[in-house]
């Protein structure tokens, strides 16, 4: 019977120990936007809602950058832009499907390590000021979202 009851108990407590994400199903943040620029990186920078995202990787693992793939999500509507890969190498510029190029540390390597960060240069105008933008990342062979994160622009 004491065993019986510690073994419930211990049920109860991972129960309430185990990550937020995990109780809801919702993946973790692993890969975080860690902002939007809105203005011009060129002088002067006038405002032109340039939409340059800047994602952090801010987890522990290491990362085949060709293995991953992101969907962007505008007030939770799919963006129309084509990133099928995370490698900056293999990246192909799709100005016209809304993604003008992608740099950082994060992609310039086969692999994204913790703390790095990648950007992607969307078409201006993409995001604008109280957008809700989403990003997923997903792993190309299980098509599997491996981690989510929302931010305000």
């Amino acid at each position: 019977m004491v065993a019986l009851t510690l073994l419930l108990a211990l049920l109860v407590l991972l129960l309430f120990s185990l990550p937020s994400s995990w109780q809801t199903g919702e993946p973790p943040a692993i890969f975080v936007i860690h902002s939007i620029e809105h203005r011009s990186d060129r002088e002067p920078h006038a405002l032109n809602f340039d939409s340059r995202v800047i994602l952090v990787h801010n987890g522990t693992s290491t990362y085949q950058n060709s293995n991953l793939y992101a969907i962007f999500y505008r007030n939770q509507v799919p963006l129309y832009a084509a990133i099928s890969t995370l490698n900056g190498y293999d990246f192909i510029s799709t100005r016209h499907y809304g993604v003008q190029w992608m740099g950082g540390s994060g992609c310039s390597d086969s692999t994204w390590t913790p703390g790095e960060s990648t950007v992607i240069d969307f078409a201006d105008g993409t995001f604008h000021q109280g957008d809700r933008v989403q990003v997923d990342i997903l792993e190309t062979a299980s098509n599997r979202t491996i981690s989510r994160h929302r931010y305000s622009a």
